[in-house]
C-alpha cells in the first residue's frame, strides 16, 4: 500500500541519519549540532542496525524481537518512535488489531503528531467497529477525530530528509491524505451516512485514484440509491481486465443492486 511507501520512507530517512551520523568525523568547533536521532554506542548501532534488517526483510517476529531488544536494553534511545511505530506495523502485519493499537498509541506518547499512528489508529476502530456494537459511537467518534488529526497534520508536516525530492515528498503525503478519507469513508458507511461516505470516498479518489476507493465510492452511492452515478463508476472499473478480482467481485455485486434497483422501479 501507499501508506507502507511513506512509512518507509520516513523510517528510514531518519534511521540512516542515526546511523550515518556514526560514520561521520567529529564536527569541528562550533558547527551546528547534528540533526536526527543517532546511536550513543557500538551496542546500541548493532541493535538498530538489526532492526532496520528485520523491517527490511518483512518479517514481522523478527521485527518484534529486534524492536523490543533495542527498547529493552537501550530505554533512552532516541529510535524508540521508530521502534514502536515498526513494532505497530509488524502486529498489524500479523493480524492482532489490538497489539498494533496498543503499539501505535505508544508512539502518540512520544510524538502526538506522529501521521502513521494517527491513521494506523484511526483505521483499525474504523474497520474493526461493527454496527451492533454497544459503544459503537464512542468508537467511531475516536476514529474520526485520529483520521481528521492525521489529515491536519499531513498537510503541515516536514520532509524527514531533505534529499527527498518535493514532488515524491509531496506525492506520498497526498497518498496518506487520501487514506485518511477513504477510512473516514468507512465510519459515515458504519453509521448509514451514505452520501457522507461516497463523498470522503470521491475525496480519496480524486487524490489517490485506486480502485478500492472507487468501488467504495460507487458501493455509497448505490446504498443512498444514486444507482446513475453507481453505475457509472462500476461500469469504468469493470472495463478493465486486470482489475484486482476481488475489486471485480464488489464492482459486480453494486452493479447487479444498481441495475436491480433501477428496474424495480
Amino acid at each position: 500500500m501507499k501508506r507502507m511507501i511513506l512509512a518507509g520512507i520516513v523510517a528510514f530517512a531518519a534511521g540512516i541519519s542515526g546511523l550515518m551520523a556514526q560514520q561521520q568525523p567529529a564536527p569541528k568547533k562550533d558547527a551546528p549540532a547534528q540533526k536526527g536521532p543517532a546511536p550513543k554506542s557500538q551496542a546500541e548501532l548493532t541493535a538498530v542496525q538489526a532492526l532496520f534488517n528485520a523491517a527490511n526483510g518483512r518479517d514481522p517476529d523478527g521485527i518484534i524481537k529486534a524492536a523490543e531488544e533495542l527498547l529493552t536494553k537501550f530505554a533512552d534511545t532516541d529510535f524508540k518512535e521508530i521502534a514502536l511505530w515498526t513494532e505497530a506495523t509488524a502486529y498489524q502485519q500479523k493480524n492482532d488489531p489490538v497489539k498494533a493499537q496498543i503499539f501505535a498509541e505508544r508512539v502518540l506518547e512520544i510524538n502526538p503528531k506522529n501521521v502513521q499512528a494517527t491513521l494506523m489508529i484511526g483505521e483499525l476502530i474504523a474497520q474493526h467497529t461493527r454496527e451492533n456494537d454497544l459503544d459503537k459511537e464512542e468508537k467511531l467518534g475516536k476514529a474520526e477525530k485520529y483520521l481528521n488529526d492525521t489529515i491536519s497534520n499531513a498537510k503541515t508536516m516536514e520532509k524527514p530528509n531533505p534529499q527527498i525530492p518535493d514532488a515524491q515528498w509531496e506525492e506520498q503525503r497526498k497518498y496518506l491524505i487520501a487514506e485518511a478519507q477513504n477510512d473516514l469513508g468507512l465510519v459515515a458507511l458504519t453509521r448509514k451516512k451514505y452520501d457522507l461516505a461516497a463523498t470522503d470516498f470521491k475525496t480519496a479518489a480524486d487524490m489517490d485514484p485506486q480502485p478500492a476507493y472507487l468501488v467504495r465510492e460507487a458501493s455509497a452511492l448505490q446504498a443512498g440509491g444514486k444507482n446513475d452515478e453507481a453505475l457509472a463508476i462500476v461500469d469504468k472499473l469493470l472495463a478493465d481486465p486486470q482489475l484486482h478480482p476481488a475489486i471485480k467481485q464488489v464492482a459486480t455485486q453494486v452493479k447487479n443492486a444498481a441495475t436491480a434497483a433501477k428496474g424495480g422501479k
